[in-house]
């Protein structure tokens, strides 16, 4: 199950308050924050969707970027064992250890399930 709304290249977390009796969320991957919410899935969906529009309509007026940058560049965190593996795997290929870690983030981003992003 993905808590998750997805319009325009844009996604949206969900959560659910028991206390409140609503759905809220906020636009994820923004320099901002722009949050929605709604009491039925209907309504968290119409009130994303809105929340989009709005935010670009906004980032058009001010001439802001509509999504983060990013550089390119981050930490992974992994068991040692695995880490082991993916250098000895990198040697066996003749690639640089981040050329074999680009190619798997590339192979699952692309695969059929990873396209419903």
């Amino acid at each position: 199950m993905k808590d998750i709304l997805q319009y325009k290249d844009f996604i949206g977390s969900v959560h659910f308050s028991a206390e409140d009796g609503v759905f809220f969320g906020k636009i994820e991957g923004i320099n901002d924050l722009v949050s929605f919410e709604g009491s039925t899935v209907d309504e968290i969906k119409t009130a994303f969707i809105e929340a989009v529009e709005d935010y670009i309509d906004i980032c058009k007026q001010t001439g802001k970027t509509l999504q983060k940058s990013y550089k390119g560049s981050f930490n992974v965190r992994i068991a040692s064992a695995l880490h082991k593996k993916a250098v000895q795997k990198s040697l066996v290929l003749g690639i640089s250890l981040n050329k074999l870690v680009q190619q798997a983030i590339e192979k699952e981003v692309s695969t059929p399930a990873a396209q419903g992003l």
